[in-house]
């Protein structure tokens, strides 16, 4: 019976915060997209608002676009800040363990934060590419592509792409001088893999979204692109949040305990703080940790939406091609070039954070008392 009855709180606790991550998400995912057009569409001499970016996703896909992708994110946090908040309460647990309270100090918060943020980068990092990819296919004019049929080599690398005729065709007349008795020059050129644009290039990344054709054109790392400056963006994030969350949860006891009579000798006899009280601070730590981690989050934005094939990443392994930038620009997968745009969109990332944070924590404590209460 004891089984049973941890199994169902459990299942509570569950179903209670996948429901409250996918509402904050839903109540905040128009501003992500912007967030990420805002980051990824600007450069040093290119500034974008939200207004011109918003203007555009509306012009190109309607108001649906801005939920383009919603639901790779969606399933992405429910499993990221899962194990954020899993990893959080397993390592505060050793931390509370044998103490009178149960209380935890700022700096242990911030350590276990930091710990359960780099667990969370782990597992949310190929959701947070798909969803990228589709929120740039929003606000991405498609050129309308020569119908034509592929070789065997590129429909394997890319289903569905069709090179650019006209620049391919350039090329091979670049290159005819080479063997102009060669019998299918054309055909020949095509299986080359960095043909497939005709140019060279790599295809644009609104042509590279579906999970099939990122795995078969750029290898299965492409999911974890990014990694480094996701991994300090949420190490950063969680540290923050969870230790300045503690810091305000504190403040509050000890505010409510002023002018208590007698004076209470342990936080249980405080009580429970209110509902609102403890959303809103949540709030305001999501804020300020999307403020301390905003810069890694545009390296990693930017960095997700670069297509590179596998033939590239192996020129380069063969190449021992090394990072470019400075010490702390390769530690943290930082590109040089980026240098002067990495706060670009903070804004809205503050509001976004701090928004869905209020939403997810205060819409868990009411799903808790309707689900508990029956």
């Amino acid at each position: 019976m004891e089984d049973f009855i941890k199994n169902q709180t459990f299942a509570i606790h569950a179903v209670a915060g996948a429901g409250a991550v996918t509402l904050g998400t839903a109540a905040t995912y128009p501003f992500e997209t912007i967030k990420t057009l805002v980051q990824v569409g600007s450069g040093p001499d290119k500034q974008l608002s939200a207004a011109q970016v918003f203007d555009r996703v509306r012009k190109l896909s309607g108001n649906s676009g801005l939920y383009n992708g919603f639901g790779w994110l969606a399933l992405g946090r429910i499993l990221g800040v899962g194990a954020r908040f899993g990893t959080y309460e397993l390592l505060t647990a050793f931390y509370k363990d044998g103490r009178k309270d149960n209380y935890v100090y700022v700096s242990e918060a911030l350590l276990a934060g930091i710990a359960s943020g780099a667990m969370e980068s782990l597992i949310t990092s190929p959701f947070e590419l798909f969803t990228i990819r589709a929120q740039v296919t929003t606000a991405s004019r498609i050129p309308n592509l020569e119908k034509t049929v592929a070789s065997s080599s590129i429909a394997k690398l890319l289903r569905g792409y069709s090179p650019d005729m006209k620049a391919f065709n350039h090329s091979v007349g670049l290159l005819s001088t080479l063997n102009p008795n060669h019998a299918n020059l054309t055909g020949s050129l095509k299986e080359y893999p960095w043909m497939m644009t005709g140019t060279g290039r790599a295809p644009p990344v609104y042509h590279v979204t579906k999970p099939v054709d990122v795995v078969s054109l750029e290898g299965w790392g492409a999911l974890w692109r990014g990694i480094r400056s996701g991994v300090f963006r949420d190490s950063i994030f969680g540290g923050v949040f969870f230790s300045s969350w503690q810091f305000l949860d504190r403040a509050m006891l000890d505010w409510k305990a002023v002018g208590m009579n007698p004076i209470p000798s342990s936080d249980e006899d405080i009580g429970p703080l209110h509902p609102l009280a403890v959303s809103l601070a949540a709030g305001f730590s999501g804020s300020i940790a999307a403020a301390a981690s905003h810069s890694f989050d545009t390296a990693k934005c930017r960095s997700q939406c670069l297509v590179l094939p596998k033939y590239i990443t192996m020129e380069r392994k063969f190449l021992k091609w090394s990072l470019p930038g400075k010490r702390f620009e390769r530690l943290t997968g930082i590109h040089p070039r980026d240098r002067n745009i990495l706060f670009r969109g903070i804004w809205l990332r503050m509001g976004r954070s701090g928004i869905a944070s209020f939403i997810f924590v205060g819409s868990y404590f009411f799903a808790l008392d309707h689900l508990v209460s029956r």
